[in-house]
């Protein structure tokens, strides 16, 4: 009994031995596991065509790294977070309509050289420089998100307004508004461009809101450019008219002044042709009248 109670307690002993192994192998999987959920909760993934900016405040090293992070995985430890701006051309717009970025009307706004007030979309073409991001972040502590909707917008709207208060409302509708929005543009690149903002691009969505005042008063303008036009033709033409008449008429008088001569240095020119014109009958004449061909001198 003896032998057969310490062959079971040795059996029992031997089969607990690899379920404590089994379950500490589970324990440190576990471990294993939370401990990379918690790693990749502290990462962050920079998005290609991104760059990212290292931001730290904790420890002796706080501040912004000046080194910019690729795209890809980055962890981040205690303290640290990063912040993404785009390296690659992308697209923006400032429209009355709601966009990807919400309901907020974001027309642009402005007004002529005599205060005619208007309102127009835009888009803008721009990309950073990826060496300059830190430095970007350093100055002015925004995420490209807010700079772009901050401090860009508004120079942006600055720079339109600043070049239509040059010109007028009329330059503007006959044309003149690319070359506007294209000196705006070069406004906003000496900002920017130095700071590692390219703004490739500006331009106008659609038309400009004009007032129905102004469209009116313009309209009525060019009617009546037009209809100035077309009288000041219709003079022109009448005066070539004239022009053809007199000329036609002196002409005639030249003619007729050179025949004159002609007949007055040879009168028998006269008689010549009309002989050359007779229909071969004599004249019919009575009493003392004369006939148109001497017959005699014709002889």
């Amino acid at each position: 009994m003896n032998v057969f109670n310490m062959s079971k307690g040795g059996s029992g002993s031997g089969a607990g031995g690899p379920r404590k192994v089994n379950m500490n192998i589970v324990l440190i999987g576990a471990a294993a596991v939370l401990a990379l959920m918690g790693l990749a909760s502290c990462g962050q993934t920079i998005q290609p065509g991104n760059v990212g900016v290292k931001i730290r405040t904790l420890g002796p090293s706080a501040g912004v790294d000046p080194v910019p992070l690729r795209s890809g995985w980055h962890i981040n430890l205690p303290g640290e977070r990063i912040a993404e701006f785009p390296v690659i051309q992308r697209t923006y717009t400032y429209t009355r309509e709601s966009d990807e970025r919400g309901p907020e009307n974001e027309e642009v706004a402005f007004s002529d050289n005599n205060a005619l007030p208007m309102t127009a979309d835009v888009q803008l073409v721009m990309r950073i420089d990826p060496a300059k991001a830190p430095a970007l972040y350093t100055r002015y502590r925004l995420s490209f998100d807010q700079m772009f909707e901050g401090p860009i917008r508004n120079d942006v709207r600055s720079a339109i307004a600043a070049e239509t208060e040059l010109v007028s409302v009329e330059f503007l509708y006959r044309g003149g508004r690319q070359q506007v929005i294209q000196k705006a543009l070069a406004r906003v690149n000496r900002k920017w461009e130095p700071q590692g903002v390219n703004v490739s691009q500006l331009d106008w969505i659609g038309t400009i809101r004009y007032p129905q005042v102004i469209l009116d008063s313009i309209q009525a303008k060019t009617k009546a450019d037009a209809d100035a036009s077309a009288a000041t033709a219709q003079v022109a033409v009448s005066k070539a008219q004239a022009d053809a008449k007199i000329e036609e008429a002196r002409g005639q008088a030249e003619a007729n002044r050179l025949i004159a001569q002609s007949i007055a240095a040879s009168p028998g020119v006269v008689q010549l042709r009309a002989i050359e014109k007779w229909d071969g009958k004599l004249p019919q004449v009575t009493g003392s009248a004369t006939p148109f061909i001497n017959l005699k001198n014709a002889e």
